[in-house]
């Protein structure tokens, strides 16, 4: 393994944390309706448990409504009963085949425990970061005590690290002002 072969494993991990942590945003409910909050809900279907998106069609119907139209018309229920039961604070009501999920307007108090919340993934992906950068620095120092680089090799490996880690964490305080703003926007 070579210093420029850490410092690319190191930026592809990083890059990879960033994705995570936006895939975990998306999942935090803002005022407005969008089809990502559905995404994790799984539903019985046939006794094995499946993305709803694998068994209905989920789409908006308005700002404040998400549409759920299921294949089938015998899973109207069961897809409803998942919503329900996701922990979302979601009230779906079924109307024919179609299932509308109205997006309650969010309170003061509940908008603060969000920007929390997302002020606390934001620290967790660059505690994340932070270890890739340790873990990197410490292949970096392995590779001189193995003779396979130099110090001036892992001086500029290190400082190649620290910029990718740098323009990580700028990255999601990035996001978690963007996300913060979505929140607190009434």
């Amino acid at each position: 393994m070579t210093v420029a072969d850490i410092t690319k494993n190191a930026e592809q991990k990083m890059q990879s944390s960033i994705e995570s942590f936006k895939g975990n945003l998306a999942k935090i409910r803002t005022g407005r309706a969008h089809t990502g909050l559905l995404d994790h809900v799984q539903v019985d279907y046939y006794g094995s448990m499946v993305p709803i998106s694998q068994v209905a069609n989920v789409t908006l119907v308005d700002g404040r409504t998400i549409g759920v139209q299921p294949w089938e018309k015998k899973m109207v229920a069961v897809v409803e009963k998942a919503i329900r039961d996701a922990d979302l604070g979601l009230n779906p009501a079924t109307q024919g085949e179609l299932i509308r999920v109205p997006m309650p307007m969010l309170t003061e108090e509940r908008r603060r425990e969000l920007t929390k919340l997302v002020k606390s993934e934001g620290e967790n992906a660059k505690v994340a970061v932070r270890n890739l950068r340790r873990d990197a620095n410490e292949q970096l120092k392995k590779l001189v005590k193995e003779k396979d680089a130099s110090e001036d090799d892992e001086r500029r490996g290190n400082d190649v690290v620290q910029k990718l880690t740098d323009k990580a964490v700028v990255e999601i305080d990035e996001l978690v002002q963007k996300k913060d703003a979505e929140i607190m926007t009434v």
